[in-house]
């Protein structure tokens, strides 16, 4: 048996572990499309858990165990750190209470841990993460039976989970093909094995960090509330601090949201099951925190002075604007507000030129993100609070960003909808299938009929050699895109662009919009467009617009 204290540092040990071996993850993946690679997104969302474990002393098992699958809900990024969340919200449910972690709600973690990660994926694909984590339950619970301590319960699992890692090129052919394991399921493997390490050696993995890792990440401490927005300030101040519901206490959370709301703005109260989180500007600091009491005991409380940081955060403001930053490293810093209007909007795109085409089209609040940056559930659903209405439509526009999204659901103040729009074309037909005077859940079935009947086109670069999907790759080459799948690949831009749009129109084609990214000057998009109007002109209406993406050099849609 285990104490809590013995289960937090094996779960940052884990979170170490996997961000010393992300490169070696990342790596793994096939597809050569440059993406949110699965070895950083399982590393950023683990670190999250591994920020608040480290607040954390004396606890129970069963408490480090809901502290992690509450942080981990919050800081998923991307497919396969949403599924790493999902395993460990199931796994907290196996623990419950349990002041240890014995070997029998051990067994039990694994086994509820796997029925919440298949739950949720609607359609799950075997060789991957999740059949390494099923064939590791299922070792942990043959152990258990066997009779297996704590310790020997655990090290089963593990042996399992390499065991069916092993496995997984016989199970999906592009793996056998390309001669490398699943990569989610190579993550989850390190994972355990940055846990065995406290649990049976008592050593915990340390981070093993570059300058340049120091300079990428961003610290949200460094953040303070102040340089949260531009304005006045009507309340001095910003309270943050999570409950933990008392059981027997019968007041619902709302009640605490509407108390605050006499006393503040700003106001967000999101809860779950376990905790209520939250956010409040006020000048009464003292009674939100005794109206909260009411309902549990208080952690995690930050009450910070807004009006007298707000001269520094200006002065923090300025020195940024004078470095330039690439689209993928900017952060977005969402002020909760209330409801207003029946509806909103909320997209992840990148880039200036795309961000403003969706506001041109209602869109109320942009995340920066999609392809190599995956933003967290908890960027999402702060962006769906930020956002001033009672529904509010959430387009990913990225496959790998539709999992996370999701999560936002169940711990939003609002309706949520996720459209699941897996491109920016898709996205846009999206919102102009919009009709005000028609029903939340119908227009969500029209805007994702339109979604679906966008051809999509995207001219990107490999970032890997691979022999992919019929495909020999090799690294820097232009790939094209068709609707999501390889079509070929070439190193003449104007080639490609003219060859992939000619397999994206169809006689039915009436208009296309070709949106270039920052890595195309305007000379060469002006260039392209006149040889595109020369080839397709008669056939479609051809509409040119400066996105300024990242990642892609021209996203191509056809209507």
């Amino acid at each position: 048996m285990f104490k809590g204290d013995i289960l937090r540092d094996a779960i940052i040990s884990a979170a170490n572990n996997l961000y010393n071996n992300r490169k070696q993850v990342d790596d793994l993946n096939v597809f050569p499309v440059p993406d949110g690679d699965t070895g950083t997104n399982m590393s950023m969302t683990l670190a999250n858990s591994a920020r608040e474990l480290e607040k954390l002393s004396g606890e129970t098992a069963g408490k480090v165990a809901s502290v992690n699958a509450s942080a981990l809900l919050r800081g998923a990024r991307g497919n396969s750190g949403v599924i790493t969340s999902l395993l460990f919200r199931g796994f907290a449910k196996g623990i419950g209470d349990g002041e240890m972690l014995t070997a029998e709600n051990l067994a039990n973690a694994f086994t509820l841990g796997v029925e919440a990660a298949y739950k949720a994926v609607m359609k799950p694909t075997e060789g991957t993460i999740l059949t390494v984590a099923r064939v590791a339950g299922e070792y942990a619970n043959k152990a258990l039976e066997e009779g297996k301590d704590t310790l020997g319960v655990f090290e089963a699992a593990l042996e399992g989970a390499k065991t069916a890692l092993a496995e997984t090129p016989e199970i999906l052919p592009v793996l056998k093909k390309a001669g490398v394991v699943d990569a989610g399921g190579k993550g989850f493997v390190v994972i355990l094995e940055g846990m065995l390490s406290v649990l049976r050696d008592g050593k915990m993995i340390t981070s093993v960090a570059s300058a340049n890792d120091a300079e990428e990440e961003e610290d949200d401490s460094s953040r303070n509330a102040a340089g949260e927005f531009e304005g006045e300030i009507t309340f001095t101040y910003c309270t943050e601090f999570i409950v933990n519901r008392n059981n027997e206490c019968e007041k619902e959370p709302n009640e605490l949201r509407l108390f605050l709301e006499t006393i503040g703005d700003c106001v967000v109260v999101v809860d779950d099951e376990e905790i209520i989180k939250v956010h409040v500007h006020t000048d009464h600091p003292g009674n939100a925190i005794e109206n909260a009491l009411t309902f549990g005991s208080l952690v995690h409380l930050k009450i910070e002075n807004m009006r007298d940081q707000h001269e520094k955060a200006k002065h923090d403001a300025e020195n940024a604007k004078k470095k330039p930053a690439k689209s993928a490293d900017r952060q977005e810093t969402f002020i909760p507000v209330e409801p207003t209007e029946p509806v909103g909007f909320v997209s992840v795109c990148a880039g200036d030129g795309v961000a403003e085409l969706f506001r041109d089209l209602g869109v109320n609040t942009i995340v920066s993100g999609g392809q190599t940056m995956n933003p967290s559930t908890d960027n999402i659903l702060k962006a769906i609070e930020a956002t001033p209405a009672e529904t509010v439509y959430v387009l990913p526009n990225n496959k790998n960003i539709i999992m996370a999204a999701e999560q936002a659901i169940p711990i939003s103040t609002r309706k949520v909808i996720v459209l699941h729009t897996r491109t920016i074309p898709q996205g846009i037909s999206a919102m102009l299938a919009f009709d005000p005077e028609t029903d939340c859940d119908k227009n969500a079935i029209e805007m994702q009929k339109a979604a679906e009947k966008v051809a999509t086109g995207q001219i990107t670069f490999a970032a890997r050699d691979s022999d992919y999907d019929g495909h020999k790759i090799k690294k820097g080459e232009l790939l094209a895109l068709n609707n999501g799948k390889v079509s070929f690949t070439d190193t003449d831009l104007n080639k490609t662009t003219l060859r992939l749009t000619k397999q994206l129109i169809s006689k039915d084609s009436e208009f296309m919009t070709v949106i270039y990214g920052e890595d195309v000057s305007d000379a060469k998009a002006q260039e392209i467009e006149a040889e595109l109007q020369e080839k397709f002109g008669d056939k479609v209406e051809i509409t040119l617009i400066k996105g300024g993406q990242p990642i892609y050099y021209f996203i191509i849609s056809v209507e």
